[in-house]
């Protein structure tokens, strides 16, 4: 489904096979372990190998991010995986200081082969100097919890000078808010349990890459690490992809409505939401994001603040994703996040803007 059609038609038809009279609606699930054996090399043959479940979505992924997508069971598998086919030892790979903080963790405390880590903050002041030497640049933007932006295009030209390839963790922006691979990235990767599957009840992630021979790399090597998604768990995301465009319209729709009421609420001390031309990260976000999404965050002045918060909410549940249906938040601290204590991630879902707010005005009650 290429770029004449807009994202909604795109969403709706991507990897869908044409119809035929008699047949089902697709996308169905192929659920097998094993498919009767052909002379053909490219056949189907055996459930880790290849499923026409996982192409259907790949296809579709793959439009929307402008390139060629391996799917994974989850987010991190998609980050380990790339880490693992691209790095060996003594390499020195660039990570984001404040991003998802698994992915830090992989790479110093499960990736045992000498590997050199450079970790830089999405806000730095990104010169060739803090490329030099690297194989690998890793970059989330905006980052993940506190929604900074960095120039993929500016970093991306001082990562090739430096002869780095460069991957965009594009989970919290997702496939219709951000192209980073129209950007110079020469990866982008995401957790596809957020957006794309949305509804809450999936884990899977993906890499797409342009360059034949990497994907062809990290097709082999899922194959032979086991690293390989269920039938069922993708035939779940393709379905919940279709409505991508609505959620998140929808959900930029409720975030920008909430920024604007927590940004003058006397209990909240900070708010960020790239989307808004008051947020010190609107500029850049604005040159390279076609869309902004529903993923705010907001200081309260402790974790017993955020506590009481998120326990007089209705509407705002306590857990720890992003990208659903329903809104929910995440006091980031627990996890590691060197943030403040009070610093909520907040996930707009698809609820009523009118209700939602008044739902968090009310909650905000019980901190002051």
């Amino acid at each position: 489904m290429s770029e004449p059609f807009g994202d909604g038609t795109r969403c709706v038809h991507g990897g869908l096979v044409p119809a035929e009279p008699g047949g089902p609606v697709p996308p169905q699930p192929v659920m097998a372990s094993q498919f009767h054996l052909s002379d053909d090399p490219s056949a189907d043959f055996y459930g880790r190998a290849g499923n026409p479940t996982w192409r259907a979505l790949e296809s579709a992924i793959g439009a929307l991010d402008g390139g060629s997508c391996v799917l994974y069971p989850s987010g991190m598998a998609a980050v380990s995986a790339l880490m693992r086919v691209l790095l060996k030892p003594g390499d020195t790979v660039v990570l984001p200081s404040d991003g998802y903080y698994l992915g830090r963790s992989y790479v110093r405390e499960h990736m045992m082969n000498g590997l050199v880590v450079r970790e830089v903050a999405t806000t730095a002041a990104w010169t060739a100097e803090t490329v030099a030497g690297a194989a690998l640049v890793l970059l989330e933007t905006p980052s993940n919890p506190g929604l900074d932006v960095c120039d993929i295009t500016a970093i991306a030209r001082l990562a090739h000078a430096a002869g780095a390839l460069v991957a965009v963790d594009n989970t919290t922006a997702s496939p219709l808010g951000q192209r980073p691979l129209a950007l110079g990235a020469d990866i982008t990767l995401a957790s596809d349990t957020k957006a794309v599957a949305g509804h809450s009840d999936v884990l899977l992630g993906h890499i797409t890459a342009t360059d034949p021979d990497l994907v062809a790399r990290l097709r082999t090597e899922r194959t032979v690490s086991g690293a390989v998604p269920g039938p069922f768990e993708v035939w779940l995301a393709h379905r919940g992809l279709g409505t991508l465009d609505l959620r998140l319209a929808r959900q930029a729709e409720n975030a920008a409505a909430l920024y604007d009421v927590l940004r003058e609420h006397p209990a909240v001390r900070s708010v960020r939401w790239p989307g808004s031309p008051l947020d010190p990260a609107h500029e850049v976000a604005a040159r390279q994001m076609r869309r902004f999404g529903g993923v705010i965050s907001f200081e309260l002045a402790s974790a017993e603040a955020a506590a009481r918060f998120l326990a007089a909410s209705r509407l705002v549940s306590s857990a720890t994703s992003f990208g659903g249906l329903h809104s929910n938040a995440d006091r980031r601290a627990r996890w590691g996040d060197a943030v403040p204590e009070g610093l909520l991630r907040l996930s707009c879902g698809c609820e009523d803007t009118r209700d939602l707010v008044a739902d968090v005005l009310t909650a905000l009650e019980a901190v002051i």
